[in-house]
């Protein structure tokens, strides 16, 4: 086997659980196929997981231990090699059934445990058999994306107050123009804000770079925003478009925490987030400006155009107009019978 070393992408709990053979495969994910660092923690999380319940089932471990003290650093190549197809059918019944997992959830878990075994048998001939080989994703259960109407949206930017309200103003303005990821917002640096043709470049998914058209809201926000940033006092945070109070790059938990709070105020507190401000600038787009689909993808960065397509749903009022605009909408039975 290979000399290896840890890789200070990965959560240091996760890091310090896993084999060598785990770490291999996040080195991997995140240096060969350019996956995110919360990808490649989500997916040695699952790995995690599969061992710790493998262990359990097999009696390898007292049966009054707790589930997450279960130690996996042991659970090196010979005993993955042990793993059989039935084992891993038990442990997706087993996050299904005792675990509650989501059919998302459970979508990711049987990538993450699929990749490690295509990992082990095709990219480092490991082992001469999968046993993921009929393993099935489940089905996604789809759903509509929640979004904030064009009024909530007006309400949402007239309610940002506060001592930093410019920097908060800008930050909520290009989440809803420009349907950014959360990650994205945090990682804008302002050498990225290109003047010359109005776009902002951004780091998506998988560390791939897209360039985002800025309208007049956007500049004039941002403009707004820089007269007011002050100067972080290390180097290394000079670049950053949007600071902290510390007067370092803004965490994705303090966008969440100022977002949540703006639209506290205007009365959406449950069941929205910084994410929905995505589905609006998405749902915003393709129902006033007829946008194109694949257009929609590309200002997205979705990967699939699976994914834009739950944009496409159609709002009440479309639906209400389209039923009274059917020429029979007025065709009563008394018009009918001439009364």
């Amino acid at each position: 086997m290979r000399g290896l070393r840890h890789i200070n992408t990965m959560a240091f709990i996760i890091k310090d659980q896993m084999s060598d053979i785990v770490i291999r495969y996040s080195q991997y994910l995140r240096n060969i196929s350019g996956r995110s660092a919360k990808t490649v923690d989500e997916y040695c999380m699952d790995l995690r997981t599969l061992f710790r319940f493998i262990k359990m089932n097999r009696g390898l471990v007292h049966s009054d231990t707790d589930f997450k003290e279960i130690d996996v650093k042991d659970c090196d190549l010979e005993f993955i090699r042990t793993i059989t197809n039935l084992e891993i059918f038990e442990f997706m019944n087993f996050v299904a059934d005792e675990r509650n997992n989501m059919s998302s959830t459970r979508q990711r878990k049987t990538s993450s445990i699929k990749g490690f075994f295509n990992f082990l048998c095709v990219h480092e001939k490991l082992l001469d058999s999968d046993p993921t080989e009929t393993l099935v994703r489940p089905k996604k259960k789809k759903s509509l994306p929640k979004y904030l109407s064009l009024e909530q949206s007006i309400d949402l930017l007239k309610a940002v107050d506060g001592p930093f309200k410019e920097r908060d103003y800008c930050m909520i303005t290009l989440f809803l123009n420009c349907g950014l990821r959360l990650s994205e917002l945090v990682g804008i640096n302002i050498d990225s804000i290109l003047r010359g043709n109005g776009t902002l470049v951004v780091k998506g998914k998988g560390n791939k770079e897209r360039s985002v058209y800025l309208n007049k809201a956007c500049l004039d926000a941002i403009d707004a925003y820089l007269k007011v940033r002050p100067i972080p006092e290390k180097r290394t945070e000079r670049n950053a478009l949007f600071l902290s109070s510390r007067k370092t790059r803004i965490s994705p938990k303090t966008v969440q925490s100022i977002v949540n709070t703006n639209l506290e105020k205007i009365g959406l507190g449950s069941g929205y987030s910084v994410h929905k401000l995505r589905h609006t600038a998405a749902t915003l787009m393709y129902q006033y400006g007829e946008v194109d689909i694949r257009v929609l993808q590309d200002i997205l960065g979705h990967e699939n155009l699976s994914t834009t397509e739950i944009y496409t749903h159609i709002s009440s009022k479309q639906r209400q107009n389209a039923i009274e605009s059917n020429p029979l909408a007025s065709m009563t039975s008394d018009k009918l019978k001439g009364k």
